[in-house]
């Protein structure tokens, strides 16, 4: 197997999800193509002699599955201050052309106010997800914040996920940021896990074997037809890139500031180059059953970090600040490796002491404006 890289070698890039929004009622709106249009037109490159071309920093926006959303994507980054230059400048980018748009990208992994039937994205890849899962393409607006952690070979990516598996649902606990949906109150700290847990395979993903014994389950996932024949991939919460030499980590609501965004790329860095340790030296993953991954999922989708959560190692009911520290203590030496440590228990810190999004958005929220704009 290749080398594994250590510290500040292992490459991290963030895609995050926003929803598009009337500026005055938070209701969603389908904006995309207009902000995306705006975007390219602040962006565009002037023709003529010894004109530059577009800079790295004006990579384009990209549709998601429904017309009210927008996603953008960092470069890939070595360290966390690039992140979280990278991160402030492609939200307010994003906000630059929403607002010339005249909507608004709202950082909430659900829709907190109602609002009437959704239009899919018309791609061919989209309209073939709407004729396969029906109505539930059209309920699916929900925003996530996706990490991507390199690695050397596609074999490795796979036994990392073995090792990720226990920790996901800590992952999910620190960044819960959806509690309100169709201007409702769900008593779920991550809504967003809910509404995706009716889609097939979009759960903690389960133990494999090898990369093989990942392709083959796959395709026999596409052979069941549970997945659209243009589907690469599965949707599992944690999965290897198709097209990139990374590991995908998409268990996180979308972040409410820069501050989570980087804290989730820290974290998944760090559990990442430790798994890749681990491999290296032969260690085992730890062989959670699937309902306890189930189980310790919803867990944390229900309560975030104001209640109970399953140890990851464990399987037992503990508070979540336990699992919190529990995941800080696997992942030290990675942080120590990378020079992150400091900042990213700060970060963790943080989040413990203030609450997750979820909690703030139930703090400020007004009886009718459960929301606020990037």
């Amino acid at each position: 197997m290749v080398a594994v890289p250590v510290g500040r070698e292992v490459t991290m890039g963030v895609e995050e999800e926003f929803l598009l929004v009337d500026a005055v009622d938070g209701v969603p709106v389908g904006g995309c193509d207009d902000v995306l249009d705006a975007d390219r037109r602040r962006h565009r490159p002037e023709s003529g002699p010894g004109r530059e071309s577009a800079p790295e920093s004006a990579r384009e926006f990209q549709r998601e599955l429904l017309s009210t959303m927008v996603e953008t994507a960092t470069a890939v980054c070595t360290d966390l201050a690039a992140l979280r230059a990278e991160l402030a400048a492609s939200r307010a980018r994003l906000d630059q052309a929403a607002r010339k748009a005249g909507v608004r990208a709202l950082a909430s992994g659900t829709a907190p106010m109602a609002a009437p039937a959704r239009q899919v994205t018309p791609t061919p890849h989209y309209r073939q997800m709407a004729r396969l899962y029906g109505r539930l393409t059209d309920e699916t607006e929900t925003c996530g914040c996706h990490v991507h952690i390199g690695v050397p070979d596609r074999q490795s990516a796979v036994a990392v996920l073995n090792h990720l598996r226990p920790w996901l649902p800590v992952l999910l606990a620190l960044s819960a940021n959806s509690p309100y949906h169709q201007g409702a109150d769900t008593g779920h700290a991550s809504w967003r896990t809910l509404v995706l847990s009716r889609w097939p395979t979009h759960q903690i993903p389960p133990y494999f074997e090898s990369a093989e014994h990942y392709d083959r389950t796959v395709a026999g996932l596409r052979r069941t037809g549970v997945l659209p024949g243009r589907a690469t991939n599965a949707y599992w919460f944690a999965r290897p890139s198709n097209h990139l030499p990374t590991v995908e980590v998409r268990v996180a609501d979308v972040a409410p500031s820069v501050d989570e965004a980087v804290l989730q790329a820290g974290l998944t860095r760090a559990l990442v180059a430790s798994a890749l340790g681990a491999v290296a030296a032969g260690r085992p993953a730890p062989r959670l059953p699937d309902h306890v991954a189930g189980a310790a999922l919803w867990t944390a989708a229900r309560y975030g970090l104001r209640g109970p959560a399953v140890h990851p190692l464990t399987g037992s009911r503990v508070p979540a600040a336990e699992a919190v520290r529990a995941l800080l203590g696997r992942v030290r030496p990675a942080l120590e490796a990378s020079g992150d440590e400091e900042e990213v228990r700060a970060l963790a810190d943080r989040v413990l002491a203030h609450g997750t999004g979820a909690d703030r958005q139930r703090r400020r929220a007004a009886p009718d404006t459960p929301w606020t704009t990037l």
